[in-house]
This record gives C-alpha cells, structure tokens and sequence, in this order.
C-alpha cells in the first residue's frame, strides 16, 4: 500500500498541475465526479412535465425525484427523500432481494409511478408508499405499516393504487377508502402477484401483475416455488452468519411453476389462462389490447428455442397462438412488443440475422417489416401516432454508438435520426406528441440530459451537466485520455471491437504495462464511445495503458456475432480476448510481459480462464465474483448458452474453472468475493479456493462480509475494493506513475 499511496499523493509534491492527479479518495467522495445526472427519466403522460432521480450533492447514494416544466424555468425539487425515509426501517428480505434483481444501489426515492392521467406520482419509500398530488403540489402518506409494500403503482385510469404485500395483491382507491386484498392465500412459497427469481435475475420482469387499460381486470401470476431445489447459502456479515434457505433453480433443475390467472376487480373473481399442456415453460412477458378486451402472453420454451405470443380471451381464458420465433440457438427476449388500435401491434425478431420491427395485423399477419438493413436496433422506445412514427435506438454506424431514429409506421422507407452521431443515446418518449427526453454521453461529455421535440431539435436542459469551470471534474479534465478504436479479426473474420486509453503524459517510445477490463459475457458490451467511470481513471494515473475488447457473444451486433459462442461458453469468447492480448504484444509501446486482466461476474470468470489458459500472456489479474462452475448457476441464464449437463457434457467440462488450474501461475491471482451472494453464490469461490489450495497453488483473496453480487455496496466498500486491485497491479506489474 505504501507504493500506492506514493503514486497517487506525488501530485501534491510536484506542481499545480500533478495537484489535479484523481485519488481513489475522491472518487469516491461527494460531489459525484460525473456531475449531476438525471436517472430513471420518465414524462408526464401530457408531455408537459419532465421527471427524474437525482443524488444528493452531498450523498450520491441518496436520491430525491426533481421536476422540470417543459416551456422552461429551473428543474426544482419535486420529493426530499431525506424527508420521507425512516430512521430506524430495516428492510424486508424480500425486497433486498428485488433491490438486486434490480441492480438498485442508492436508498430514498428509488423509483416512482405516474397514473397514465399524469395527475398523481406514486413513490415507494423504504417500504411504504407516498402520493404526491399534481394538483396541489402536495404529497401524503399511504400506507405506514410494519409489512413491505412492493412493485406498487397507480392505476392506468387513477382510480386505484396496487402493490404486494405479504405475497399477496391489495387494491386500494386512491382517494380514500379501506384495501381490498385480491389474493389472501399467498405465502413465501406459493405467491401471487409476484415475478419469480428467475424472471427478475435473467428475464427483466420485475413484476407479477398487470392492469387493464378500462381497470376492470387485472391480470396476475401465481407463483409455486414448492418444487425448487432449497440452496442453503451463509450469509456472512461482520458481526456473524445467517443460514439462508434460498430458493435458488440451478440449471437442469426445477423452475418454480408460474399460472396466470385474470382477476375481476371489483368481484376478485378470478379466471385461469391457458398457457398450453407444457408447463416447464417460462412467462416471459404480459401485455393488453388497446381496449382491454384481449390479454398478449409472451411464452418461452424450456429451452429457449421458441417464442410464442398468445392472444387470451379475458372472458374465459382461452388463448391461441398468434405468431411464433424459432432458433436453432435461442430466441432472445424484448420488450418491443406493443398494441396499437384496431389489435395491431409491433414486434422484434432477428429472423434475417438481425434484430428489426415488424408490423402485424390482429390476427398475427406480417403486414410489412418497419427496419430493415444490415445494422440491428436496441430497443423500441416509443411511438408518435400522430405523425405515423415508431421511435427507436438502433446501433446503425457503429455498435460502439447508439442514437435515437424514427420510422414510418405506415410505410417502408429509410429511417431518419433524430439525435447526431459521436456517442451514445438513451430516450424516453412521451406518451402523446412524440416529445422525448434525450441523455447523450461521449468519452469527452458527461451525461447530459435534454428535451426534445418530436423533429429533434433541444427543447431545453434538464440536466445540461456541462463539463466546465466548476464541475466536479473540470479539476482533472485535463488529465483525461480520449480512447482511441479499432477493430481485429476474429478466428471466423468477423470484426472484434476494441478501445484503448493512455495514461497521460503518454511517450510512445516508452514500454508501458496494460490492464485488459474485461466483462466478454452476453448481454453486456463495454466497448462503447460513453463516459467512463472516474474509477478507470485511476489505472491510467498509476502508469498503466487501458485496454477492452468485445469478443463473440456480446450485444449489439449480428444474430451470427452473438451465438458464435453457443453451448461453449469460456471458449470462443476467451479465442478474442487472447486475440486481443496478441495484439497488444504487437504493439511497440507495450510491454507483453506485463498484461494484467480483470473483471466482475462474467468477466471474473472470463479474468480465471484468461489466467489459467497455456502458456497465457497475462502475468497477473483481479476475478470478482466469478461463476466457476457453469452447474451452480441458474437455469434461464446458463441453459440458454449451454443446455443442460446431460444435453451438453463436453460444452459443461470445458467451461469449468477448477479443472484448468494447474495451468494458472503462482500468485497470479486475486480472488474477490461478497460473502452474501444470492446471485452467483460464494461457493463458487470456496471451490476454487479449495482447487487451488489443494495443488497448492498460491492466490490472493479479498472478501467482503454481508455484501451481495450488486447491491448493498457502499462508497467505502468500494473504495477498498478499487485500492486492493490498484495495490495488487502495482505490486505484480510494476508501472512508472503518469507524469
């Protein structure tokens, strides 16, 4: 640590301008290096109201919800989390877990609801709710009871609030009354209302009902988890252990059994959908009809080979199969399904090898593809019907850009752009009028958040965030690499995107050590032209190049790109990231010798095989939290990419971390781990502590008690956990700090 401390405080011996060299300190200090950001953007449904989570200047991990009006005057201070959030209020288990699930970090206003009247905004707070009124500017209390309220919202009409408590859904009017319980019998194990592990872990469903546009039905799931293997886990703190019987469907194994149901709201009495004689199937999406007269069921095969949307009669539950999507691979799941009036709607397929929109008549008949071209869209956004418009963000130039286009929902023609190019763009579009609320960030631009018009065109800020004298980071900007890009060839020659930042003061006559940031996994791309982490700048002050590659498997390319690495996982994509490290050897201002490799979860996995490849190029690295054995995971996730062990036993040997050991190098390694994972559990360390123990080979470790996969970290821990890596890469890799 000494060495380390010397690197990052020699700013302070040499001169105003090594004084603006970052330190782990004050990444992690307040004001958030980034700069004030807009997150979880929503519109009032008029399109006259922006809102958003901002952190707190002196808290970043506080949130409270800001308001801006659309024809202008400063955003203001719509909810004061710290008003509303209770001293002594432990949360519930269950919501932690969804908190994962989530990937929610920060505490206070965390997320909030507006009624599809844009008159009210419903804030859950630290596990009761709170009503903020548009008409009085006013917000009261709703509920104040010792029990959770979870997945709460307002109805599309106003008239109810609904959430879960107690695994069971309660209706409450929203102007006054007593609750009404829909369900009574919910228990932990056999729920309603409520999305099951897997579907919020891997299938980004985070809630188990949905209303009806007319409010007169609700449609809800009920959840048995009675055939799930019990995975006993310790959960780990500070103070002592807890043994958790976590509910955890590891591949191959059982799933819980998820049955629909349509509930009448005023009566309760509720109706069962027939979701065919298979059920080891997965509910993968729930949508209505414009009028309400007809529930979509998204259905996803076992195996995930196929995809079925469902039309169900509310009046008895019958279904029928609109329309199907088939791979020999695996059909991806999305949320771009919507309905429009008359009972067309919009869907995505990658049938032509590429993700595109297509619209379809009522009775699920193509009518005409809405994208085409070699280049896949991201995601639908929204819809401007006035204009005849479908909104979308699309990776069209380059994956490593994202913007914002708009297409004829009418007709086949060229899409138009409606954001510029250089960087990354995420939208979220009115309801009516087609105005959206636009964040763009470059590696030169923090997030910058603004309105804009249908055409395009700034409305006003929101959150300008303009990297200038006072911004939190203008004191090190000068300091800040701009990543440079590129492409090598993959075994199949198929392009492989990389970017690469110098430290400062770079020489390229020198030999400088390179750290490879790796994550590799699919679902998640880390050669992107955003705003990096602050944290990254610290490897560059410490006299290291930074290096990322995105292999075969990850998003926003070719359907051919992303299941080149089916059921061989730890395979193709560890082909590129040595492709990679072959690459950086080539180049004159590296030093080959000295490639260090780290990541988290995937890319923890990914950091153990680099590690343990023959005759490897990387002399050292970080794993965090690294699945180890592919038969420890959960099914929708791993059975996805690799079958199961009995379907695919050469692709499951192959994968496994502890039987390569014996090629990974002596002190080569730092193992990292939270010792109250409920999502890749702890046990896929301990058994890889114990393979290494007992070739002996040694290693590093760093654990961290009560702390979970995501959530649950604070600024300290991570704090420790960015000063143990940086020691480690300084002490095995010897770099010359920037000048």
């Amino acid at each position: 640590m000494k060495f380390l401390m010397g690197v990052l405080a020699m700013g302070l011996l040499t001169g105003s301008v090594q004084a603006a060299v970052l330190t782990p300190e004050r990444v992690y200090a307040a004001p958030d290096l980034t700069g004030p950001r807009a997150r979880g953007v929503g519109l009032s449904p008029d399109g006259t109201l922006v809102t958003y989570l901002k952190a707190r200047s002196d808290d970043p991990r506080m949130t409270d919800l800001w308001a801006a009006d659309v024809k202008g005057g400063a955003p203001r201070l719509l909810i004061d989390a710290l008003a509303l959030v209770p001293k002594d209020r432990t949360l519930s288990e269950a919501e932690k877990s969804r908190r994962e699930r989530q990937g929610i970090q920060s505490r206070g206003v965390v997320s909030y609801d507006w009624d599809e009247e844009g008159r009210f905004i419903l804030v859950p707070v630290e596990g009761d709710l709170w009503l903020w009124s548009r008409a009085d500017a006013k917000i009261k209390r709703l509920t104040n009871s010792p029990d959770d309220e979870i997945d709460a919202r307002v109805s599309p009409q106003g008239r109810f609030v609904s959430f879960v408590r107690n695994d069971n859904l309660v209706v409450m009017p929203l102007t006054g009354g007593t609750e009404r319980a829909l369900t009574k019998d919910g228990t932990e194990l056999v729920s309603w209302a409520t999305a099951e592990f897997i579907a919020q872990e891997e299938m980004d469903r985070q809630t188990g009902y949905w209303w009806s546009p007319d409010e007169a039905h609700i449609a809800l799931t009920r959840v048995d988890q009675s055939g799930v293997d019990v995975v006993e886990r310790l959960d780990i703190g500070a103070s002592g252990a807890t043994v958790v019987r976590q509910r955890y469907p590891r591949v191959g194994r059982p799933n819980a059994r998820v049955d629909l149901f349509i509930a009448d709201v005023k009566t309760g009495a509720r109706v069962p959908v027939d979701l065919g004689s298979d059920a080891d199937t997965y509910l993968a999406r729930v949508d209505w009809s414009r009028d309400g007269k007809t529930l979509y069921v998204q259905r996803q095969s076992r195996d995930q080979r196929r995809l079925d949307l469902l039309a169900v009669s509310v009046d008895t539950g019958k279904s029928h199969i609109l329309l199907s999507e088939t791979s020999p691979h695996w059909v991806d799941l999305s949320d771009d399904f919507r309905a429009l009036d008359g009972g067309r709607f919009l869907w995505s397929s990658e049938r032509t090898g590429w993700k595109h929109l297509y619209l379809y008549d009522a009775d699920g008949k193509l009518i005409r593809p809405v994208t085409s071209g070699e280049w896949p869209i991201d995601a639908l956004q929204g819809l401007n019907e006035s204009r005849g418009q479908v909104l979308f963000t699309a990776h069209r130039e380059s994956p490593t850009e994202q913007r914002l286009y708009a297409a004829s929902l009418d007709k086949t023609s060229p899409p138009k752009a409606l954001t510029p190019p250089g960087g990354w763009w995420t939208a979220k579009v009115a309801g009516r009028g087609g105005v959206f609320v636009g964040t763009y960030e470059d590696p030169a631009t923090p997030p910058r958040t603004g309105l804009y018009a249908a055409d395009g065109h700034l409305v006003r800020w929101i959150e300008e965030n303009r990297l200038a004298e006072g911004h939190p980071f203008a004191p090190y900007a000068d300091r800040l690499a701009k990543p440079n890009y590129g492409t090598i060839k993959a075994s199949d020659g198929q392009d492989l995107w990389w970017s690469m930042r110098t430290p400062p003061g770079f020489d390229p006559a020198r030999k400088y050590p390179v750290i490879v940031k790796v994550y590799g996994g699919p679902g998640s791309a880390l050669v992107r032209k955003v705003w990096a982490d602050p944290a990254d700048q610290l490897y560059l002050e410490a006299g290291f190049i930074l290096f990322t590659l995105d292999n075969r498997g990850t998003p926003n390319r070719s359907l051919a790109f992303k299941q080149a690495i089916d059921r061989r996982m730890g395979q193709l994509d560890v082909a590129d990231q040595i492709a990679g490290a072959t690459y950086l050897k080539s180049l004159p201002y590296v030093d080959g010798s000295r490639l260090g490799v780290t990541g988290w979860s995937y890319g923890g996995y990914m950091t153990l095989l680099l590690l343990s490849t023959p005759e490897t190029p990387f002399a050292a690295g970080v794993a965090g939290a690294p699945p180890t054995d592919w038969t420890l995971y959960d099914t929708h996730y791993t059975e996805r990419y690799m079958g199961t062990p009995k379907d695919n036993p050469a692709g499951y040997a192959a994968s496994e971390v502890t039987a390569r050991m014996d090629w990974l190098k002596p002190g080569s390694l730092l193992l990292m781990h939270g010792m109250a994972d409920d999502n890749v559990t702890f046990d896929n360390s301990t058994r890889l502590m114990a393979a290494l123990q007992a070739r002996p080979i040694a290693f590093e470790t760093m654990i961290y008690p009560g702390l979970r996969h995501r959530a649950g970290w604070t600024q300290a821990n991570y704090l420790h956990r960015t000063r143990t890596t940086l020691d480690y890469f300084i002490r095995k890799l010897q770099p010359e700090p920037a000048r």
